[in-house]
């Protein structure tokens, strides 16, 4: 009864919420998806600082009739992105591929004979078998297992194009923290280009631009909101249905 309970008042949730959507989505009737507006990246929902291992800090010196300064990566500044609030530029290029095959194959026969010889196989041929049948052979076993199994995965992903970054963090160690984002409307159809991780600031090309291979921990999310995409969505009620049904 009480996981009846459960699945009542998930449907329930589930149906208000379709409610709630095509409510939505038919106010935009006619209407072009609309833009997200221009945001500080750190005041966005789910934003996080993040944090990761630093080295020791060294105290900055100069060496006697000399102009550098301990820890300096170039002798003259230039204008790559190097502050909060920095913009650069992230060059993101996903080249993705990847083919599996695999075959498993299980095969096991067996056999078992039992019997009884001897004086025990006399005494049972003459006392307890039927005329015809031998003691030395009462039973045959025999079973037989066979299973074979494929699986192949192919996919090939490719995602080449251009964002600018914003600087949200300076880490101890000098790495800098970069997001940004990417909104292109065409007709009815919103697409959106994610991107945000760590970089080194030697990584940055002279041109103030960096390629996505170099960014660690990286999020690069690619995709789009309107027509097109909420045609190839199942509806909700599909979706509700097979997280549901057991079967």
């Amino acid at each position: 009864m009480h996981r009846k309970l459960h699945s009542f008042f998930a449907c329930a949730f589930c149906i208000v919420l379709s409610a709630c959507g095509t409510a939505d989505q038919l106010s935009q009737i006619g209407k072009t998806p609309a833009l997200t507006a221009i945001q500080d990246p750190t005041t966005m929902p789910g934003y996080r600082p993040v944090q990761m291992p630093m080295p020791m800090k060294e105290s900055d010196h100069y060496a006697a009739n000399s102009l550098w300064r301990s820890g300096n990566r170039a002798f003259f500044k230039d204008q790559r992105a190097k502050k909060v609030g920095d913009i650069l530029t992230v060059i993101v290029t996903v080249s993705d591929q990847a083919a599996f095959d695999n075959t498993s194959k299980q095969g096991r026969t067996d056999k078992q004979n039992i019997g009884a010889g001897g004086a025990v196989g006399a005494a049972i041929n003459t006392l307890a078998l039927p005329a015809g049948m031998n003691a030395s052979s009462l039973a045959t076993l025999d079973s037989t297992n066979n299973y074979t199994g494929t699986g192949s995965i192919d996919r090939k992903e490719k995602l080449s194009t251009t964002v600018a970054a914003v600087v949200t963090q300076v880490l101890p160690n000098g790495n800098l923290v970069v997001e940004g984002r990417q909104e292109i409307r065409v007709n009815y159809e919103v697409r959106e280009l994610v991107v945000g991780g760590v970089i080194r600031p030697q990584d940055i090309a002279a041109d103030n631009t960096i390629d996505s291979k170099k960014i660690a921990e990286a999020r690069i999310g690619y995709g789009g909101r309107g027509q097109i995409t909420s045609v190839q969505q199942p509806r909700y009620g599909s979706q509700a249905l097979d997280i549901l049904l057991p079967f």
